[in-house]
């Protein structure tokens, strides 16, 4: 008796790519990996080419990238790119891309997967300029769309693109993406989140760094968190402070414990000095007197908050001394001082009396009571030392 093969023992007509069955064991194990990898993309930039390559490759495309685009513009920026030449990206980027039919995008859902025919009519595109003199010379027959985000004028876009050898966008690239996409977007917007802090972070780091006093960032457990340049330049100089085992000590010792004991009131935050700063006097190594101003960052509405913050005081230390305006043209301008009356301002303060400033800038002592005597007509001042409070007024605490 001829024996007769069950069925599921018979060979499987060949069938579309679209309608294969998936090997769902596998499909998971590489869609877990795959996110994985986007996320890591997030936090390191320079994974993304290759994170988009693995995307391509899990959902049948062959090139693409992630871009913006200005929609009244309709220039693109690429950001991220795989499986396209380096040229072709700057010729999309400086001519082509203002022909890109994406820039109906906005138009749909955010992570909806968008073919070019559901952009513009097929027949109509491959007319275009685009499709003949930039994607058909590259082989490319469609691409996948996905709107990622969208502001007033812009908005961020994945696009994958499709080979003559895969053919146009089928439902299983329209699965597979659709399974991606939201972890991409999340990404996206994870990494400008990042980029943000980023700018913020070194923007504060710039401001102070213009500071001319020193700053110190302390921890609760007495580590120096940061120090601006200023305040670098102090420790360097090893006279009045210095960084030991990570700490920041004061090499006047009186003053050193003054401040561990300030810094302790500090981190009791409002149940202690509350927002009260702390002067602490300060003498170097050379005689040059200083002062030391210290600030707790960490209150106790914050601590109700459940805020955690790294840096719970800031020591500021600068010189004892009258500072001159960086910029003594502005102390002119307010009072129309003439360039010899501003001189002479700038010597009260500097030099002191009417002999000594006579001497100094060699003119007779007459003259310089004559400038004096200007000087109090137009500031509105009847002594010398209000002269030295204005000019004490117009001074800066950022670097000259």
């Amino acid at each position: 008796m001829r024996q007769i093969n069950p069925p599921q023992a018979r060979l499987a007509p060949s069938l579309p790519r679209s309608a294969r069955p998936i090997d769902r064991t596998h499909d998971d194990e590489t869609l877990r990996r795959l996110i994985a990898t986007i996320y890591d993309a997030a936090l390191m930039p320079a994974l993304w080419s290759d994170t988009l390559a693995r995307i391509g490759s899990f959902v049948g495309g062959d090139g693409g990238g992630l871009l913006s685009k200005n929609i009244v513009s309709k220039d693109s920026t690429p950001y991220h790119h795989f499986g396209v030449d380096l040229q072709q990206v700057r010729v999309y980027a400086d001519t082509h891309s203002r022909l890109d039919p994406v820039a109906t995008l906005p138009s749909f859902e955010v992570e909806q997967v968008v073919s070019i025919p559901e952009l513009v009519p097929d027949d109509e595109f491959r007319r275009g300029r685009f499709f003949r003199e930039w994607m058909q010379p590259q082989g490319w027959v469609d691409a996948a769309n996905c709107l990622l985000e969208k502001s007033g004028s812009n908005c961020s876009f994945l696009t994958i693109l499709r080979s003559e050898r895969n053919g146009a966008v089928d439902d299983v690239m329209r699965r597979r993406l659709a399974l991606v996409v939201p972890h991409i977007r999340r990404a996206v917007l994870i990494g400008k989140a990042i980029d943000l802090e980023k700018t913020r972070a070194a923007a504060l780091a710039d401001a102070l760094d213009g500071l001319s006093a020193g700053l110190f960032l302390i921890a609760a457990d007495g580590r120096l968190v940061h120090a601006n340049l200023a305040g670098n330049g102090m420790l360097a100089a090893g006279d009045l402070l210095r960084a030991m085992h990570g700490q920041l000590v004061f090499c006047d010792r009186r003053a050193d414990a003054l401040l561990q004991q300030a810094l302790a009131v500090a981190t009791d935050g409002d149940a202690g000095a509350g927002v009260r700063t702390t002067a602490l006097p300060l003498a170097a190594g050379g005689g040059d007197r200083y002062v030391a101003h210290l600030l707790p960052l960490t209150s106790g509405v914050r601590r109700r908050a459940g805020i955690a913050c790294d840096a719970t005081a800031a020591v500021f230390v600068r010189k004892a001394a009258l500072v001159c305006p960086s910029s003594p043209d502005v102390i002119a301008d307010a009072f129309n001082l003439t360039p010899a009356e501003l001189r002479v301002l700038l010597a009260v303060v500097e030099v002191g009396g009417i002999p000594r400033i006579a001497t100094v800038l060699g003119v007779a002592d007459s003259t310089v009571k004559t400038h004096v005597g200007r000087l109090f007509d137009k500031t509105g001042t009847s002594r010398q030392a209000d002269l030295v409070k204005l000019v004490a007024g117009y001074s800066s605490f950022l670097v000259n």
